[in-house]
């Protein structure tokens, strides 16, 4: 025992007094085509010594901080190559290619720039190369989101959703940027599945700690993905042919001086709705079966994408990158009904006639110019524009006719007096009508400029200045029915059990009335944002720092209005400390490599798209001010022998000044306000164990833990956070509809032999806050539908031919009570079992896949005891429905793959 804590004494004393230690570079040498570690690569040093790699392709050498240095890699029946280790990097990749004749020539690689998709305690974590291909292309949709959506720090959003939230923050407030360019809305299908294409990505980075101050336009994290490179050297051709997509890339290059990639995309979900309508006509019995009928436009994606590159010389290099994509999808559903009702003899008849369609168009183009006039100092230039526009049509109209049932009528016997109402009367309510008409407009054009300047002893200087326009045009035009209680109808008695029925604006009667809501905005947002900040790292990497200032400010403009608000300044600060690295210290360096920690600490800002329909008429106009938040992060990595690696960070995030929207039902409109004041606090931990690149298995394990609470002290009779939820009482905390406590995530790349790859993903999500409700029996209530009259400025009752007053028969279930509890626990479960085809001379690769998502949905799904029911008979379903809205079956894909 004495000697334990002896050990333990010296090892800590020896962390405080450990001399100064070199920078060590990890270098991964392996199989440019199939990623297959090389064992036994010679690697000749920036200083002639040698190295050769062990069974991982891994060999760690030493390098000088203050210079970019160059290595060889050599390894027999291989190409040779030589690799730039820019000032910064911890960690390079060589790729060799095989050689149909054994040849002395060079193919050179140059390393991406220091800052540029790096895993950084307390500021990031990045993913890219075979880690971003395994975990991306699985499944129906391959995407690059949903690797992101594994990583530590980001809650489960399910299957069909690329919107995550990020450390407890708002969905929306997720920015993401390719290539330094801002992209507002990068989504198909409402936000589904990303624009972000595995085959385009070289990486991607989440920052979702107190990043640099380069970056703003967001208070939560944010997306950079930098696109794929053309080889310079190299014509490559990519083929995929799969279940509900085809894809080709093909790239070339431009005299050994850069290159040009192009993409593109296409979904063909047709095949699979028409064999899913003609197995719905040969199980006819089965309703949820027969919905794929409705389906007039099967859901699509097409999308092209280009990126280029060239060199001028060494020290000018220009960048291009452009895009397009829709997507979209149609229903059409027409169908009429006969239903009995609970007494057997009193029916219901009438028709359901909905058509939609949505469809959604995006594109962009980006321009970058890099410049290095003297060795110490990078300027770069970007410049670029985009657009989309969401169209979206739809109506549904019910034309009902009931019979009036004898549970009803017992229940109101004056009102059946009154209108002389028996079981053989009916009552027609024609047109329970509502209707979208949208076409929502974003532009978007910016520009920045950014210099790195690299002062000598350690420190670097960065300062930019960047602009970015927004005009937005919303038309939405949308017709509802709603029940509200507007007056006592003659005949119907009081009773309590009125006051508390599902739908809360009911009473012991009710009145159905139309209600419109039309937007037409034109508006206008310029942000300016300059930021500069100093980098130090110590000689030999024990301490480093940063610190650095941003300034936002933004004019906003409608067609009359106009809002100035004051600049914001966000000032951030990260501290690192080097406490172990590559040092025998007692016997430590044996299991540990390396031992970092990091705090830092920061304010952000946004603009937050709840504002981009405010009209100068609405409530809060004069209070806009951006959205901020401040927050504080402290964390610490350990490198451990064998390739692992284990992260962990505490955070705490206080949001404030957050847009949210106020509404109030007038008498046949909604009155729109804004409010400025919301704020959130957040805070929660998140560890990852990963297990870096090996021969036979790699991945990691990621767990998060979030506590998240918001706030709105502004309230109305119907309020929206920015998350767009209504909340139920004036001033309360509440956990936001996204928010998860706990996120559990584990991926396997499996490799038992060179030609077959098995890739898991597994992970299980604590369920998100509802309210569960506590119902009575289903009881009658009578409804009188009304029409808006803009003369009088009132409603007038609905007449039938003979006329009556219209009183509809309806039921509704009291509400016992309510409780606040969570959704059941999400526990999805990925497969993709891959075969690898390549010739001798490496030049071509093929791979058969077969992957299935959503696996524990065949064993795993829960129930609910809440019953449904016919709202105009009364009629009650019998069984339990589902208690998750996930998908109810496994995704299954199969398809093959093809590079040259």
């Amino acid at each position: 025992m004495r000697r334990r804590f002896t050990r333990i004494l010296l090892i800590t004393l020896g962390f405080a007094a450990s001399p100064l230690f070199g920078r060590d570079v990890e270098i991964y040498v392996e199989d440019r085509d199939l990623n297959i570690p090389l064992e036994g690569a010679l690697i000749r040093s920036w200083d002639g010594a040698e190295y050769h790699c062990d069974e991982n392709g891994k060999v760690v050498i030493s390098v000088p901080d203050e210079k970019q240095v160059v290595i060889q890699g050599a390894y027999p029946g291989y190409e040779n190559g030589r690799l730039s280790i820019g000032r910064g990097e911890d960690q390079v990749t060589l790729g060799l290619r095989l050689s149909g004749v054994m040849e002395n020539s060079e193919l050179v690689i140059e390393a991406s720039r220091p800052g540029v998709s790096e895993s950084r305690s307390g500021r990031s974590v990045a993913i890219s190369g075979p880690d971003l291909a395994r975990t991306s292309e699985i499944g129906i949709i391959e995407d690059v989101m949903t690797s992101i959506k594994l990583l530590p720090g980001v809650g489960y959003a399910g299957m069909f959703n690329a919107m995550p939230s990020i450390r407890g923050g708002d969905p929306g407030d997720l920015m993401a940027a390719l290539d330094g360019f801002y992209l507002a809305r990068p989504y198909h299908w409402g936000g589904g599945v990303s624009i972000f294409e595995p085959k385009m990505t070289a990486s991607a980075q989440l920052s979702h700690g107190v990043f640099s101050t380069r970056y703003g336009h967001t208070i939560s994290g944010l997306l950079e993905v930098t696109s794929k490179k053309a080889d310079p050297a190299e014509t490559e051709l990519d083929l995929g042919f799969a279940t509900s997509a085809l894809s080709l890339n093909l790239s070339f290059p431009l005299g050994g001086k850069g290159g040009i990639l192009l993409m593109g995309k296409v979904t063909y979900w047709d095949t699979l709705v028409w064999a899913a309508q003609q197995l719905s006509k040969a199980m006819p019995e089965n309703e949820t079966l027969s919905l794929i009928n409705a389906v007039s436009t099967a859901p699509y994606i097409r999308s092209a994408a280009l990126s280029g590159n060239y060199r001028f010389n060494t020290d000018l290099e220009l960048t291009l990158n452009g895009f397009f994509g829709s997507d979209g999808v149609g229903a059409a559903y027409h169908t009429s009904y006969d239903e009995d009702s609970l007494l057997g003899d009193d029916g219901i008849s009438g028709s359901v006639d909905m058509d939609f369609d949505y469809h959604n168009y995006q594109g962009f183009g980006i321009a970058g110019l890099t410049y290095n006039p003297m060795p110490a100092m990078v300027l770069k230039a970007t410049a670029g524009a985009g657009y989309t526009e969401l169209i979206a049509e739809g109506a549904i109209n019910n034309d009902v006719e009931v019979h009036y049932n004898q549970k009803f009528l017992d229940a109101f016997p004056t009102l059946v007096s009154n209108l002389g109402l028996t079981t053989a009367k009916s009552y027609h309510a024609p047109n329970l009508s509502a209707g979208i008409d949208s076409d929502n407009y974003v532009f978007n054009a910016q520009g920045r400029f950014d210099m790195d300047w690299d002062l000598g002893k350690g420190f670097l200087l960065a300062a930019g200045l960047q602009e970015l326009y927004t005009n937005w045009r919303q038309y939405e035009n949308v017709d509802i029915f709603l029940e509200q209680f507007i007056r006592h109808i003659p005949g119907t008695p009081f009773d309590p059990r009125y006051n508390n029925l599902e739908i809360k604006s009911l009473f012991n009667a009710a009145v159905i009335r139309p209600m419109a809501k039309i937007v037409d905005v034109n508006n206008h947002g310029l942000t300016t944002s300059a930021y500069t900040l100093v980098e130090y790292t110590s000689p030999n990497q024990r301490f480093g720092a940063e610190a650095g200032i941003r300034m936002d400010h933004l004019y906003f403009k409608g067609r009359d209005f106009d809002v100035v608000t004051r600049p914001v300044w966000n000032p951030r600060l990260n501290l690192d400390f080097g406490i172990l690295k590559n040092k025998d210290l007692f016997g430590v360096a044996d299991f540990l490599e390396s031992f970092t920690a990091t705090i830092g600490t920061g304010l952000f800002s946004s603009m937050n798209e709840n504002i981009s329909f405010i009209e100068g008429n609405n409530r809060g106009l004069n209070d806009m001010k951006l959205n901020r938040s401040w927050t504080s992060v402290i964390g610490t990595k350990l490198d451990f022998a064998g390739d692992f690696s284990f992260n962990i960070e505490g955070y705490f995030k206080y949001v404030f000044n957050r847009a949210h929207i106020l509404a109030d039902l007038n008498s046949s409109s909604v009155d729109v306000g804004f409010g400025f004041d919301g704020d959130g606090r957040i805070w929660g931990f998140d560890l990852q164990l990963q297990k870096m690149q090996s021969r036979y298995i790699d991945g990691w394990i990621s767990y998060t833990f979030t506590h998240a609470k918001y706030h709105e002290p502004t309230h109305s009779k119907f309020s929206f956070g920015g998350i767009g939820e209504p909340e139920e009482e004036e001033d309360e905390w509440y956990y936001p509809s996204f928010h998860r406590f706990h996120n559990f995530n584990l991926v396997l790349n499996i490799k038992p032999v060179k030609r077959f790859n098995i890739a898991i993903r597994f992970g299980f999500a604590s369920g998100l806050p509802i309210t569960k409700i506590n119902y009575g029996a289903v009881i009658p209530y009578p409804v009188q539908q009304a029409d808006w009259d803009e003369a009088t400025q009132k409603y007038i009752p609905v007449k039938d031919a003979d006329g009556n007053e219209v009183i509809i028969q309806k039921f509704g279930r009291p509400v016992i009570s309510r409780e606040k509890t969570r959704s059941a626990w999400s526990i999805p479960l990925d497969v993709k079992f891959s075969f690898f085809i390549f010739n001798k001379k490496g030049k071509v690769q093929t791979e058969i896949y077969l992957g299935a998502e959503n696996l524990l949905s065949l064993v795993y799904r829960p129930q609910t005891t809440d019953t449904t029911y016919n709202e105009y008979t009364g009629k009650e379903d019998v069984g339990t429905n589902s208690a998750s809205f996930g998908l109810p079956i496994p995704m299954v894909s199969f398809g093959f793959k093809w590079s040259y």
